[in-house]
Order: C-alpha cells, then sequence, then structure tokens
C-alpha cells in the first residue's frame, strides 16, 4: 500500500527524516537543509522505495543535504529533484561531471540526462532557477553553457586514435562537438566547460537516479562514467563490488587541468590525470596528483594539498563527479547501486569534489585519517612513500610515484593497491608491470628488493629525484636510488639525487633499493661526502674525505631561490663557506660534482648575533 504524504518542511531539526515511500502533491515541496545534519548512518532524507513526485512538485537537497534509497525501484512523476555542484573550470578548462538526475517523464524508472532538460542556475536563493541558455562558438557565460564541448568518452575497441572515441552529446564526434538535446545514460559521465569566473553553481533538476546503473567497459579501454545519485558514492564499495572486480582495473582517474587555462587549442593544455584506489577495508586510500605542479626544493609543493592547481580524491565520491575507469583484460558490466551510496558530506574530511576548495569539517566521523600534506596515514601493517620526480626542460612539472608494502601484495597486478598510468607524457616516470607504465605500485616488503624506476626525457635536461611521505619505515632503514650507469646509491631519505639526462628512454638505468651492494659488489654511496651548518661559527662546511672533484656549490632558500653559486673549487678534504651574509632559515645546499651526481642537503641557518 502507498501512503501519501504532502509537506512543506522549511526548518528541519536534527533527526533524519526516512519513509517507505514518499509522495510530493502536486504544488507542494520538500526543502531539506543539510547544515543540520551530521555526517553518519542516517541520511537526511531515506526512502525505502520509490518517490513520486507530483506535476510540479520539488524536492530540495540544499547545503549538502543528500537522498539516499533502500530499494531498487523505479522513481516517477513530472516533478523534480534540485541538487547543487559547483564547478571552477574557466572557459578554457574542462570539469567532468555526472548528473544524479534525469528528465522527468515517462515510465517510472531511471531516465536519460538532458542537458537543455536538466541543467539549471539559480536566480534567487534558495529554491529559485532557471534552465541555462546554449550557445554556438567555444566560449561559455554566466548564463549559458557552450554546447560544443559536451562530449563523452567511451573507449571503443575497434579505434586506434583516443580522440575518436570522444563523442559528443547527440552523437557528434570530434570536431562536430555537443548537443544540449543529447541524451546519456544514468551512470555515464561528461565534459563541461565553465564561464569566466571559473566557480559557476549548476543546478541539477530532474528525476532522481536510483538502485541499479550499469554501464559498459570494454576490455583494456577507458570510460567516462562518474557518481549517478543525489549522495555521495562509496569509492570502496564501488571498487571492491565483486561483480566490479572482476570487470575493470579498480582505479579511478580524475581529470585536471592547471589553472589559469588561456586558450582552447589541445596543444596549449596543461593537465592530467590524478589516480585513485583504495583497500577492500576502506582503510588505505592510494592517490598520485595530476603531474604538472612542481615542488619547492624541500620536498613539499608550490601549491599541495588544496588551492590554485592541485587536487585531491578521496574515498567518498560526492555528487555530480565524473572520472574514468578502465575494463580489464574482460571487460564487461559494472554497476552502481544503491549499497554503495553513503551519507557523507562534501565538506568532510574524507569527500573531496575535484575542485579548488578545502573546507575541513571537524565534526565529521573519519574512517581513515591524513598527515598535514593531505595524504593518507596508512594502517601499522602498511609502509609506504611516494618518489618525486622532477622534470626542468620547457614546463616545469613533477611526477610522483606512490610505492605501498603489505603482506597481502604480490608480485603481479594487486587490486585495490595498484594503479596503471597514461601512455607516458613526452619526459615522465613510472614503475613497471606487464612492461605497462604505472604509478602506483605495491610489493611485500623485503630489504632485497630492487624496484625498477624508468625514466623517459625528451631532451638533455637535469633530472631530480626525491623521497615524500615516508610511512611506518624504521628510522634506521635507508632507501636508496640506485644509478647504475654510475654505480652510485644515494639514500634519498638524507639527500636528492640530481643529474643530467640525455634524451632517450631509460628503462634499466635506475631502481629503488633498500641496500646499497650487491653480493660482491662494494659500497659506493655519498655517505663519505659531509655537508653541516656550524652556526657557532656562522659557516657552512662540507667535508670531502675521499677528495671528490666538486663542480659547484649552490644554496637556496625555500622559495626555490638561488642566493649563492661557487665554481671551481679546489679539490680539498674541507671547504669552509660563510654564511654571515644570510638571513636565519632554512636553506638548500646542492653540491654538484664532476661526476655528473648532486647532493642536496637542508641545513638551518641561525647566526649568532
Amino acid at each position: 500500500m502507498k501512503y501519501l504524504y504532502t509537506f512543506i518542511l522549511l526548518t528541519v531539526t536534527n533527526f533524519s527524516f526516512s519513509q517507505s515511500d514518499l509522495y510530493i502533491s502536486n504544488g507542494s515541496y520538500v526543502y531539506v537543509d543539510g547544515n543540520v545534519f551530521t555526517n553518519g548512518t542516517n541520511a537526511p532524507l531515506y526512502v525505502t522505495n520509490d518517490v513520486n513526485l507530483d506535476t510540479n512538485s520539488h524536492i530540495y537537497l540544499r547545503n549538502e543535504a543528500q537522498l539516499l534509497q533502500g530499494n531498487n525501484v523505479g522513481n516517477s512523476g513530472t516533478g523534480r529533484l534540485s541538487a547543487f555542484q559547483t564547478g571552477t573550470a574557466n572557459t578554457y578548462a574542462y570539469n567532468y561531471w555526472s548528473s544524479p538526475v534525469g528528465v522527468n517523464a515517462g515510465a517510472a524508472g531511471n531516465t536519460a540526462f538532458r542537458p537543455n532538460n536538466n541543467m539549471h542556475r539559480e536566480t534567487a536563493a534558495p529554491i529559485t532557477s532557471t534552465p541555462f541558455g546554449y550557445i554556438a562558438g567555444y566560449n561559455g557565460t554566466a548564463t549559458q553553457i557552450v554546447s560544443y564541448w559536451l562530449y563523452t568518452f567511451i573507449g571503443l575497441t575497434a579505434t586506434t586514435n583516443p580522440y575518436e572515441d570522444w563523442i559528443g552529446l547527440g552523437g557528434g564526434t570530434l570536431p562536430v562537438g555537443g548537443d544540449p538535446n543529447g541524451t546519456l545514460a544514468s551512470g555515464y559521465g561528461f565534459t563541461m566547460k565553465g564561464n569566466p569566473s571559473g566557480g559557476q553553481q549548476y543546478d541539477f533538476r530532474g528525476r532522481a537516479n536510483n538502485g541499479n546503473i550499469t554501464v559498459t567497459l570494454n576490455a583494456n579501454r577507458e570510460t567516462l562514467v562518474g557518481n549517478p545519485y543525489p549522495s555521495a558514492l562509496d569509492a570502496r564499495d564501488f571498487i571492491h563490488n565483486v561483480s566490479n572486480a572482476s570487470r575493470m582495473t579498480g582505479t579511478l582517474k580524475y581529470w585536471e587541468q592547471a589553472p589559469g587555462a588561456t586558450s582552447h587549442n589541445l596543444s596549449d593544455y596543461v593537465g592530467g590525470y590524478a589516480l585513485y584506489t583504495v583497500s577492500a577495508d576502506g582503510l588505505t586510500d592510494s592517490f598520485v596528483p595530476a603531474p604538472f605542479t612542481t615542488y619547492l626544493l624541500d620536498g613539499t609543493a608550490t601549491n599541495f594539498p588544496a588551492g590554485t592547481g592541485n587536487k585531491i580524491a578521496r574515498r567518498y565520491i560526492p555528487i555530480g563527479q565524473g572520472f574514468m575507469i578502465e575494463g580489464n583484460g574482460t571487460g564487461g558490466t559494472i554497476t552502481f547501486n544503491n549499497a554503495q551510496r553513503e551519507f557523507y558530506k562534501q565538506s568532510g574530511t574524507d569527500s573531496y569534489f575535484f575542485r579548488n576548495q578545502y573546507d575541513d569539517n571537524e565534526d565529521t566521523t573519519e574512517e581513515t585519517t591524513y598527515n598535514e600534506d593531505g595524504f593518507n596515514n596508512v594502517p601499522a601493517d602498511f609502509k609506504r612513500f611516494r618518489i618525486n620526480v622532477d622534470f626542468t626542460e620547457n614546463e616545469l612539472y613533477t611526477r610522483q610515484l606512490l610505492m605501498n608494502f603489505h603482506n597481502s601484495a604480490t608480485d603481479g597486478f594487486d587490486y585495490g593497491l595498484e594503479g596503471k598510468g597514461d601512455t607516458p607524457l613526452a619526459s615522465d616516470a613510472y614503475w613497471t608491470l606487464n612492461n605497462e607504465p604505472y604509478i602506483i605500485q605495491a610489493f611485500n616488503y623485503d630489504e632485497t628488493l630492487r624496484i625498477p624506476l624508468v625514466v623517459k626525457v625528451r631532451a638533455n635536461q637535469p633530472v631530480r629525484f626525491r623521497i615524500y611521505d615516508v610511512q611506518n619505515f624504521d628510522e634506521s632503514q635507508r632507501i636508496y636510488i640506485h644509478d647504475k650507469e654510475h654505480d652510485i646509491y644515494v639514500n634519498l631519505k638524507e639527500s636528492n639525487y640530481d643529474i643530467n639526462l640525455p634524451l632517450g628512454l631509460y628503462t634499466d638505468r635506475f631502481e629503488i633499493t633498500f641496500t646499497s651492494q650487491t653480493l660482491g659488489t662494494p659500497d659506493n654511496t655519498l655517505a663519505d661526502f659531509t655537508i653541516f651548518q656550524n652556526n657557532e661559527s656562522s659557516e657552512l662546511n662540507l667535508i670531502n674525505p675521499n677528495f671528490r672533484d666538486i663542480k659547484n656549490v649552490s644554496v637556496y632558500d625555500v622559495s626555490g631561490k638561488q642566493v649563492l653559486n661557487i665554481k671551481n673549487l679546489p679539490i680539498s678534504e674541507k671547504q669552509i663557506v660563510s654564511t654571515k651574509q644570510f638571513s636565519n632559515g632554512m636553506y638548500i645546499v646542492s653540491v654538484g660534482f664532476k661526476s655528473g651526481i648532486n647532493l642536496n642537503k637542508k641545513v638551518i641557518i641561525a647566526n649568532k648575533k
């Protein structure tokens, strides 16, 4: 038996609102204010079965309110649910989206998304909106969306050029563009460029998606999908759904472009994919940022973890977020379902819409914890570190690689712990598995491991290797990069490794090790060379007992500005450099040897007055 209710909820106290069925009569509405709800197991609006919105009736989800449903039943009616999400892409940049609603017409059940039916803009808070307009050309406005940039991506086995897999809404392929009358089935994602302000709020209005939603993945090909619900989606439950895990690789890829884009030309795009996966227990997430942000010499990023240009994916995927996933060697149908839905606010510390704001909500209950750089603190039975590889030719950018260690990991592919990369950039670095590039990799830790690190450079340039986010390693445990050509081991926990590399692909030159010698091979490290600051005498000391030939000594402040450069030093057991002229603070000392190796060391200068 269906129950009949007419609601006008303008104020909601701190309780969850639950119904077996929900019917909103003609001209009535339910207004749900998320400000009075905290994260937890209870949603502000939970409906066991279906939602039936009569003509001109509405459900308004505001201030991060969400709708959850229990059973796999079809919603119905010609009324509309309204949910907000804010993009930050400017006129020249993309956001990846997925609609939580479809058109409000036809028989009960999920319906296709259609931009000119479902995308609105607020004209008077908190409930009044009007449809967006659509224009030709390339540049959007605050009231008009450019149809051309409405695309979806379906990796087809017959194509060899990935750009052929971009399909405009309405069926047009590049360079035809999209059509606001075009439709997109629930669960698939789409692209859209923003407006000059880059902070447009979109009001998705239509019939709320619910229940089982399927998308098809071709073997070893990517497809643009997204959270299809007006609630958060638990990435763990989606990735580790038994059926899904048998058909996809388990890595979610989030597109990000560098801020300040000023061109529509593909050759001018500065962007890439950030990768995310999570362990089956949900306690260990593995995330690496898109490879276009540069880092300071002390190892910290210039704009990380949030702000201009670097974003973090978390376990709970917010409303409207689109992302790429890849079919495994089999491919097939993967499913979104209500068991994967969760009431979790976007402002919570374990959720993040791929945009340029970070709001730390201390009232939320975390299932995982994060360090000051925004990275997951892994459980005690895990070890991990990240390698930052800096490239300086043309645009300065950093490729970050993540290495996980756990006793469950194998030498093969470990679902939920590893992530495959894209086709390598012109200059790039990556782990390797089955001759394919990986950005996230996992092993069962063993001190005898020797892990290949592939480096590709498109022109002669300096390349820097640095370690970052080292977790659960003993203080005494060294982590080396081994340059096999020079047979040099550099302990990255103590110093960076800088070297000039000619154009080429280096598949067998570099490796990560945990001991500095192999059987029958002498220890050949830079451990014999010492850099230290004597603040009593305001002097920098370089101790060189093996009389290594020094090319130059440079000193940098924390912003990366070079404040001293000394060349043509005589070969000596000890060099002393005065630091009286420097302000107190942290500096990076970089010693370049004529062998082509660099040694970097942090020092604190605290001159005595």
